[in-house]
């Protein structure tokens, strides 16, 4: 039986302003729950229904009956398993390889398959500026499959950490040059910009060099998904670095 202050506590957490304050965020489902559980990321409790205890038992997990893990769950049908982490703390940015940037992405969907698409192009660093969805929120978790155990995460002020670095800024605009006849280097930073806005005034002003996804056709198109974009530029930067 898990006291009512631990469910409260659980359910709270889907809120930001509580991740704040107790500095734990929630993962549900077995594939990420045991992918964050055999990362670096510190257990703080860990909730099952009876059908999985067996499975989960060297991680010291709490019993709880379906309608308790329901109580504490943000899925309308939990999946039997449920995981509170401990937020970690930031760490240094390693400027010796591509970084990519995120100019207030806003959609938690969005910012999951980009830390998964980060994941599987082997990007290490993911800076998202301050007004960029939280990374913690229970459906950018879900997106990532896990993939967040392998990011490094950092937010701060974007236009700040550009007027700073020594790094070529990428930007991705549909203007600019196509991705495909330009020449990137071995490490630099990539700018996607917000679902609607793009990428603001003043960050545009630290591009160094504007790409774009050119169209093909008579394709009438206005634009890519934010995460659909990423995922192609991310694909040419890795071919070109493997050309090199």
């Amino acid at each position: 039986m898990v006291v009512k202050s631990i469910i409260k506590l659980i359910k709270s957490l889907q809120q930001k302003k509580h991740r704040i304050e107790h500095q734990l965020f929630v993962v549900e489902g077995r594939k990420s729950v045991n992918e964050l559980l055999n990362s670096s990321f510190e257990l703080y409790g860990l909730y099952v229904t009876e059908d999985l205890e067996e499975e989960y038992q060297s991680h010291q997990a709490n019993l709880v009956s379906a309608k308790e893990l329901s109580q504490m769950s943000s899925l309308k049908t939990p999946s039997g398993v449920l995981a509170v982490f401990h937020i970690p703390d930031q760490k240094e940015l390693n400027k010796d390889e591509w970084i990519l940037a995120l100019d207030d992405i806003s959609d938690p969907g969005n910012l999951g398959t980009i830390i998964r698409l980060c994941d599987w192009f082997g990007i290490k660093q993911l800076y998202c500026s301050n007004h960029t969805v939280d990374c913690y929120n229970p459906k950018t978790l879900q997106a990532t499959m896990g993939s967040i155990s392998r990011v490094e995460l950092f937010y701060g002020d974007l236009d700040s950490f550009l007027s700073k670095t020594d790094l070529p800024v990428y930007g991705s605009f549909m203007d600019g040059a196509s991705i495909y006849q330009s020449k990137l280097p071995e490490k630099g930073i990539l700018i996607m910009g917000n679902e609607a806005n793009g990428i603001g005034d003043s960050i545009s002003s630290k591009v160094s060099h504007r790409i774009s996804i050119p169209t093909f056709g008579n394709s009438k198109t206005e634009s890519l998904n934010v995460a659909m974009a990423t995922s192609i530029l991310l694909s040419e930067l890795r071919r070109d670095s493997e050309e090199t």
